[in-house]
């Protein structure tokens, strides 16, 4: 089997709440290996958010090691971690987050812009991959007059234009219906198949989770295995 692209070993997370400490994570450890999906499913609450804060350098664990392509990022300064989380991380979240003002095709070029692609190959590479989402015929609608499942796909599609090795998606489909939440997922599944990617996906909606490589539950702060 391929060296795992993201590591998670014994991550802890607590809060403080007044005179109390919440304990929301005890300990979890988790491999994701190139090209598959991973369902982690729980009730609201459960921990899912802030696993993958963690797993993402958004916020750093109470304690424990995260480990992206091999390296320990747990005691990188906050520079390294931008950098790392710019590099190698792409993040779809319930909403979609799109800038209203731009067309699909240009919220998917943006992102590449700022890494230093230029304009015209930006387009093309946005393009490319909203034509893969499904999107070929509304490249230049802004959100507003896009469908809810639409902007979804346009906001997977700039997730991974810049060739993330991992997908961190929270409640991608939480606002959708079941036929655009299917579509959905499927889009970003075949995109994660065939770029070799990553994905680690949080959802409430277990019949999604069941068309997953693997599925665990976060439960009382540990994580088990559903499939």
């Amino acid at each position: 089997m391929s060296e795992p692209v993201l590591a998670l070993r014994d991550i802890v997370r607590d809060y403080q709440s007044g005179d109390q400490v919440l304990h929301v994570l005890k300990g979890v450890s988790l491999d994701l290996f190139p090209g598959e999906v991973v369902g982690l499913i729980g009730p609201s609450g459960s921990g899912k958010s802030s696993l993958l804060h963690a797993a993402g350098l958004l916020e750093r664990p109470t304690s424990g090691s995260v480990f992206i392509g091999g390296k320990d990022c747990s005691k990188l300064k906050d520079s390294g971690r931008t950098r790392i989380r710019l590099a190698s991380i792409g993040f779809v979240y319930q909403f979609h987050h799109l800038l209203p003002e731009f067309t699909a095709i240009d919220n998917v070029a943006l992102p590449q812009m700022i890494g230093g692609r230029n304009a015209r190959q930006a387009r093309v590479r946005a393009s490319e991959l909203l034509d893969r989402m499904g999107l070929a015929d509304r490249l230049d609608h802004i959100p507003a007059k896009l469908s809810g499942g639409e902007r979804q796909r346009v906001a997977m599609a700039r997730a991974l234009v810049n060739d993330p090795r991992i997908i961190l998606a929270d409640e991608p489909t939480g606002n959708l219906d079941p036929t655009n939440s299917g579509q959905v997922f499927d889009g970003l599944a075949a995109l994660v198949k065939q770029t070799g990617a990553a994905a680690l996906i949080a959802t409430h909606n277990h019949d999604l989770a069941s068309h997953m490589d693997r599925v665990y539950a976060l439960e009382a702060g540990k994580l088990l295995r559903r499939k």
